[in-house]
């Protein structure tokens, strides 16, 4: 299968890429670089454009002789998308209508969507599954909401088939020390701890202790990266043989606090990892937890590199690697 991946050069994108050729699958990366690495991107071929560019995603389509894609390409940061709304919509949603536009010119009807937990809200149950109500507080969940329900209606509509993903939190590295999170800002729990480990920051902050969790810092389901990329392998198979359209939570069932993250990183690295206690921040909720019972169910899929040891280990040898170069 010749596959496209939008924003191939971001975190999970080029992990994705990386897997993809590992199985031979044959991947071309569509990113337009404003967050992606070019250097992140080894064995595919990389067109730098804009995913809203019906014409350029027409052409690669038809030339490229693609049979399905993995849509990564959006922006990500929360407090961003309450700042510039406007932003989030015209990239995220916008965009995606328009690659849409073009994959049905195309007739290519496979796609493999990355989304988000934060589609969900403020959580009315642990583990959420996939019936938990969608009710986004914020910008950047609204924009993979919308997403969700193009794609909902474009399967009714004219056939579409697609896998919503939707990650808990994203975690750890490629454990061969090539590819990890190179995020600006970084905003991110356990890069921001190594970074605090390796000297790159002076301490992590703990934003609130008073929650109602077991030492009062907020619960958080991580998932390794290869996980992640393991589950869009088997969305894909799975639409390729003959799956319509689900939505499904990527998670653990496990969450961790963030001062068990803190701790398993100061045994993990030998050092101990200054924190500074900070108030809590708007709208952060006590806990987000998945059920996996879905992607299990239907893809077969369960996580088996996403205990805090392996994630924080791989993460660290990026970590020690950029802080080397």
């Amino acid at each position: 299968m010749n596959v496209l991946v939008t924003g191939g050069a971001g975190y999970i994108g080029s992990h994705m890429v990386k897997m993809l050729l590992a199985h031979g699958r044959n991947v071309t990366v569509l990113d337009d670089l404003s967050t992606g690495h070019r250097d992140a991107v080894a064995g595919a071929r990389l067109v730098e454009g804009d995913i809203g560019d019906e014409a350029l995603v027409a052409q690669l389509l038809a030339a490229e002789a693609i049979g399905a894609l993995i849509h990564f390409a959006a922006f990500s940061l929360v407090a961003e998308s309450v700042a510039d709304p406007e932003k989030y919509r015209r990239n995220n949603v916008v965009k995606a209508e328009a690659l849409l536009r073009a994959m049905r010119a195309a007739k290519v009807d496979r796609l493999v969507h990355s989304s988000t937990a934060a589609v969900y809200g403020e959580p009315q149950y642990q583990p959420i599954d996939e019936a938990h109500p969608a009710q986004p507080v914020n910008p950047y969940g609204a924009t993979k909401l919308a997403v969700e329900r193009m794609l909902e209606a474009a399967h009714a509509d004219y056939g579409l088939h697609s896998v919503s993903l939707r990650y808990f939190n994203a975690a750890g590295a490629d454990p061969e020390g090539r590819l990890g999170e190179r995020h600006d800002p970084e905003t991110h729990l356990i890069p921001l701890v190594l970074q605090a480990a390796s000297g790159r920051r002076k301490s992590v902050q703990v934003f609130g202790g008073d929650f109602a969790t077991r030492d009062g810092t907020c619960v958080r389901d991580y998932v390794h990266v290869n996980d992640l990329c393991e589950a869009h392998l088997r969305a894909l198979d799975w639409l390729a043989g003959g799956g319509g359209r689900e939505a499904i939570n990527l998670g653990t069932e496990h969450g961790a606090t963030v001062l068990e993250v803190i701790e398993a990183a100061c045994r993990e690295t030998g050092i101990d990892i200054p924190k500074v206690m900070a108030p809590r921040r708007p709208g952060d909720p006590a806990a987000l937890v998945a059920s996996t019972a879905r992607a299990e169910r239907i893809l077969g899929w369960r996580p088996t590199r996403s205990d805090l040891p392996t994630i924080i280990r791989d993460a660290w040898r990026w970590e020690r690697r950029s802080v080397a170069s």
